[in-house]
């Protein structure tokens, strides 16, 4: 009986996401607008210990260590519940309330006084090889998700992509899917994994998601506070 009812609340939440996204659709047909994803944060339901990583630097000088200021920095943007376009801006970063994935993280390491197009502009024009191109462009490069891969590689700590060793994932650590990528969250779930801070698609429910070790393969985990 426990196990059928277990069963029956499931498929109950199932049904209501799906509910969720189809009115969501719905209504982003009939107005011709993107859903408002929520930016509203999840509970916390990890009850173990984790102590919590803080780096010793402080690019910034804001008196907020970097680790903690680029966790923060996601969580402000965020905040502004940017709508899902894809669009090219002539000064690089989105200034109209749009953005996409590497948005949520350009905005987070901005925020801690690391200027991504800048840094990457310098290191693709250092190291063109190494992105494979030809052609670099500043204004979108940046924006890229393989080309964020590779200049974490290059200049970030790489670290375990095993989702189930859950002491390596910290908030603030920056995690790479194929096609994606997004802010680990200081928050967990009941079995210690960390949320994901990210923007995947207009019809995203929430932004910061039990999603770090469902929403895909984890190709890398970089720290870079």
């Amino acid at each position: 009986m426990g196990k059928r009812k277990g069963r029956r609340r499931a498929l109950i939440a199932c049904f209501a996401v799906v509910v969720a996204v189809l009115a969501c659709l719905a209504a982003s047909v009939a107005t011709g607008a993107a859903c408002i994803t929520s930016a509203a944060r999840p509970a916390d339901r990890f009850t173990g210990s984790i102590p919590r990583y803080r780096s010793q630097r402080d690019r910034d000088g804001d008196g907020i260590d970097d680790q903690t200021d680029i966790l923060d920095s996601a969580l402000a943007y965020v905040q502004t519940r940017p709508r899902y376009r894809s669009a090219y801006y002539a000064g690089g970063y989105p200034d109209d309330g749009c953005g996409v994935c590497t948005d949520v993280v350009a905005f987070a390491l901005r925020g801690a006084g690391f200027d991504l197009r800048a840094l990457m502009a310098e290191d693709i024009a250092a190291a063109p090889e190494a992105y494979g191109i030809s052609a670099p462009d500043a204004g979108i490069d940046f924006r890229r998700v393989p080309n964020v891969r590779v200049y974490l590689e290059r200049h970030a700590e790489a670290l375990t992509c095993d989702t189930t060793d859950v002491d390596a994932w910290q908030g603030g650590d920056i995690v790479v899917y194929d096609g994606h990528i997004g802010i680990v969250s200081d928050r967990r779930d009941a079995d210690g994994v960390p949320y994901l801070i990210h923007h995947a698609s207009p019809f995203q429910l929430a932004y910061e998601e039990d999603a770090l070790a469902s929403y895909g393969e984890v190709v890398g985990h970089y720290r870079l506070g």
